[in-house]
C-alpha cells in the first residue's frame, strides 16, 4: 500500500479493485490489486509539411506547426488515459524520469498527423488556389475547427496552430508568380500612391494656404468687428460714467447748498434770538435808566422846589432832552440792527417787522417814561404844566395877551378867585393895580395864576 502524489503538470490514473474504468486524481492511496500511472498534460509541438491539391488540380506544400496536448478536464483525461496511454501494442513503455507517461509518443503524433492531413485535404479540395491564397485566415480557422472536432474524442486540444507560407511543389511556379505579381503591383501601386500623395500634398498645401489666408482674413474681420463693438461699448460705458459723475456732482452740490442754507437758517434763527435778547436787555436797561432818572428828577424837584424857577426849568429841559436822545438812540439802534439782520438774512419783510416792533417798543417805553414822570410831578396836570413850561407855553400866552391889550387900559378882574399878591395890596388895592404898567400887570397875573395852580394842587 503506497500513497502517490502527482507533479503539477501530471495526473494519476488509477485502475484496479474498486474502480470500474479509470480514476483520474492528483493524489491517491494505492491499495492492493490496484495500479497507478502518471499522465503528463504538457502540450507538445510537432511540425509537418502537408502536401495537398486544390480544386484546380494544383499541388502545393503547406508547412504548419501545431501545439497539442491533453485537455485539463477529468472526462477528457479519462478518454486520453484509456485511448492514448501506452504504445500501439498496449504496453506502457514511454515514460519520463518521474514515471509519467509522455504526450509526445510517436503513435500519438501519427494519429494527430493523420487527422490533420485528412481534414486539411478535405478542406483544400473544395477551394481554389486564389481563395486559399487570399483567405488564409479563414483557411486556418476551418482547419483548426475540423481537426479539433476529431481530437475531442481522444481528449486532446489544439492550443495553437501556425500555418506558414504556402510553397510551390515540383515545377510549379504559381506562388512565385503570384508573389512577383503582387510585388510588381505593389511597386506600381506604390509609385501611383507616391504620385497621388504628391498631388494630394501639393493640392492640400495650396488648399491649406488658401484656407489659412481665408481664416486670417476672417479672423481679422471678426477682430475688427469686435474692436468696433468694444469701442462702442466703451463709449457707452464712458458716457454712462460721465452722466453718473455729473448726476452725483449735482446731487453733492444740491446737498451742499441745502446744508449751507440750513446752516444759514439756523444761524439766522440763533442771531435773531440773540438780537431779541439783546433788544430785551437794552430795553430793560433803558427802562431802569429812565425810571432811575425820573426818580432822581422827582427827588431833585422836591428838594429844589424853592430853587430858582429858570434853573429848575433848564434842568427839566436837559432831562427831557436826554430822554428824547436816548429814546431816539434806542430807536435808531433798533432800526440799524434790524437793517443789518435783514441784510444778513435777506428778509426785508422780517427786518421791517422788527423795525416797526422796535419803534412801537420805543414809543411804549417813552409812554411809560412820561407815566413815571407824571407820577413824579404829581399827576397828569403836573406833567402838562411841566411840558407847558418846557415849551414856554405860558410865556407865549402872555406875549399874545400883551399884544392883544397893547394900547388899551383894561381893567383886570380877578376871575380865578385868588387873592392878589400882598405886594399888590400894599400898593393901594384896585388903584394900585390900575396904576401898574402893562408888563407889571401881566407878570402879576402870571404869578397869580402860577401860585393859584400850585395851591390848588
Amino acid at each position: 500500500m503506497w500513497f502517490h502524489v502527482s507533479e503539477p503538470n501530471s495526473y494519476l490514473a488509477v485502475t484496479g479493485a474498486g474502480i470500474d474504468k479509470v480514476k483520474i486524481v492528483k493524489k491517491a492511496l494505492i491499495l492492493p490489486f490496484q495500479k497507478v500511472a502518471k499522465i503528463s498534460i504538457t502540450p507538445f509541438d510537432f511540425s509537418m509539411a502537408l502536401q495537398a491539391m486544390t480544386s484546380e488540380k494544383l499541388q502545393f506544400s503547406l508547412p504548419a506547426v501545431f501545439t497539442i496536448g491533453p485537455l485539463d478536464e477529468v472526462s477528457a483525461l479519462e478518454k486520453y488515459a484509456v485511448l492514448l496511454t501506452g504504445d500501439s501494442d498496449g504496453q506502457l513503455k514511454s515514460t519520463t524520469k518521474s514515471g509519467s507517461i509522455g504526450t509526445g509518443r510517436n503513435h500519438v503524433q501519427d494519429i494527430v498527423k493523420g487527422i490533420i492531413e485528412g481534414e486539411t485535404r478535405s478542406i483544400v479540395s473544395n477551394m481554389t488556389m486564389e481563395e486559399l491564397f487570399n483567405n488564409r485566415r479563414l483557411f486556418k480557422t476551418q482547419v483548426i475547427e475540423c481537426v479539433q472536432k476529431e481530437l475531442d474524442q481522444f481528449g486532446l486540444r489544439i492550443y495553437n496552430a501556425n500555418v506558414k507560407e504556402l510553397q510551390d511543389l515540383g515545377d510549379s511556379r504559381y506562388f512565385e508568380s503570384l508573389s512577383r505579381k503582387a510585388h510588381e503591383g505593389a511597386q506600381s501601386q506604390a509609385q501611383v500612391d507616391v504620385a497621388n500623395a504628391r498631388m494630394i500634398g501639393q493640392v492640400g498645401e495650396a488648399e491649406k494656404q488658401g484656407e489659412t489666408k481665408q481664416r486670417i482674413a476672417k479672423v481679422n474681420a471678426q477682430t475688427a468687428v469686435l474692436e468696433t463693438e468694444r469701442k462702442v461699448e466703451k463709449a457707452v460705458a464712458d458716457q454712462k460714467l460721465k452722466t453718473k459723475e455729473i448726476q452725483i456732482q449735482r446731487e453733492l452740490n444740491l446737498a451742499q447748498i441745502a446744508a449751507e442754507r440750513a446752516a444759514q437758517q439756523t444761524d439766522a434763527e440763533l442771531q435773531r434770538g440773540v438780537e431779541e435778547k439783546r433788544a430785551g436787555m437794552e430795553l430793560e436797561r433803558l427802562r431802569a435808566t429812565t425810571v432811575t432818572q425820573a426818580k432822581i428828577a422827582r427827588e431833585s424837584a422836591e428838594q429844589k422846589a424853592l430853587a430858582d424857577y429858570l434853573s429848575n426849568t433848564k434842568k427839566t429841559d436837559a432831562a427831557l432832552y436826554q430822554q428824547r436822545a436816548e429814546a431816539d438812540a434806542v430807536a435808531y439802534r433798533g432800526t440799524k440792527d434790524a437793517e443789518v439782520a435783514a441784510l444778513l438774512k435777506e428778509r426785508d419783510a422780517q427786518a421791517n417787522y422788527i423795525v416797526k416792533q422796535k419803534e412801537a417798543a420805543g414809543i411804549a417805553e417813552t409812554a411809560k417814561a412820561y407815566g413815571e414822570l407824571a407820577k413824579v410831578l404829581g399827576g397828569p396836570q403836573g406833567l402838562m404844566q411841566y411840558l407847558m413850561l418846557q415849551n414856554n407855553t405860558y410865556e407865549k400866552l402872555a406875549n399874545a395877551n400883551a399884544k392883544a391889550i397893547n394900547g388899551l387900559q383894561p381893567k383886570i378882574n380877578d376871575q380865578t378867585g385868588m387873592q392878589p399878591p400882598s405886594w399888590l395890596a400894599r400898593m393901594g388895592g384896585e388903584e394900585g393895580v390900575n396904576g401898574m404898567s402893562q408888563q407889571e400887570k401881566v407878570r402879576a397875573k402870571q404869578e397869580a395864576l402860577m401860585n393859584g395852580n400850585g395851591n390848588g394842587h
